[in-house]
């Protein structure tokens, strides 16, 4: 975020994903509380499960978890319905379905790191280790289940709130999103609106496209690409957008 005199109150990120920019801001002190948008209902499961209080209960899930190939599909092919049970599974898939991909067609991990198959991944004590830490501090986090630009509409004019905005990159033809998420479309146009109309502050994170751009410059928002890896440990670029991004220089 931009360099500012007052600590926010609060951080959104209303794709939230694996939520990891709202997680550390409120592990670090940077804001006070989080609030995590998501549609996908699985992965909204996990952080529901986490703040009703029961990550010890998934995270003795995970440790008392034989992971064998059969085990796993076995577990994919159970109906659940307790919000526990959802996230468990949802876990589960993203730490042996290849590059972690939620989204249907995704499979399980052939080889895998050092030919370590479904467990390249899978580390149990560090999992349970996350989610007991993260219960600690649940009280500071609010899931919210639905549309991102319907939600954050409603913070957009609190000058105390500050947003994280990594949502599926589709836009400019892209087929990134499509492929590694079960709820990629948006209105790209409709969100470089909102974020134009922000009391707050707010960085997006986007792949590089004429298009995206032409959104930024449209909005007068200021762009930078930075290095990243993806999934495949491949050097890439990604762009970031914001109001002035010279902390960034």
């Amino acid at each position: 975020m931009s360099q500012a005199s007052v600590k926010p109150n609060l951080l959104v990120e209303p794709f939230a994903g694996g939520a990891t920019i709202a997680l550390t801001a409120v592990c670090e002190n940077w804001v006070d509380h989080a609030i995590l948008m998501e549609l996908d209902p699985d992965v909204a499961a996990v952080w529901r499960a986490l703040t009703a209080g029961e990550a010890p209960v998934l995270a003795q899930k995970i440790l008392g978890f034989d992971l064998t190939v059969e085990n796993v599909k076995a577990e994919m092919l159970r109906p659940v319905t307790e919000c526990v049970d959802i996230a468990f599974k949802t876990i589960l898939k993203n730490r042996t379905f290849h590059g972690g991909i939620l989204a249907n067609g995704s499979g399980l991990i052939k080889t895998g790191e050092a030919g370590k198959g479904i467990a390249s991944r899978w580390y149990p004590e560090t999992l349970a280790r996350r989610l007991n830490a993260l219960h600690i501090i649940r009280h500071r986090l609010t899931v919210l289940c639905g549309d991102a630009l319907l939600l954050s509409a409603a913070y957009a004019t609190d000058n105390q709130a500050v947003f994280f905005i990594d949502p599926p990159y589709t836009a400019g033809g892209k087929k990134a999103g499509k492929r590694l998420y079960t709820f990629a479309e948006i209105d790209h146009g409709a969100l470089f609106d909102l974020c134009a109309n922000m009391s707050g502050d707010f960085v997006m994170t986007y792949d590089d496209a004429d298009e995206v751009r032409t959104f930024a410059s449209t909005q007068s928002f200021d762009t930078r690409l930075i290095a990243m890896k993806n999934t495949h440990h491949a050097q890439m670029t990604e762009l970031v957008i914001g109001r002035n991004l010279a902390w960034l220089d």
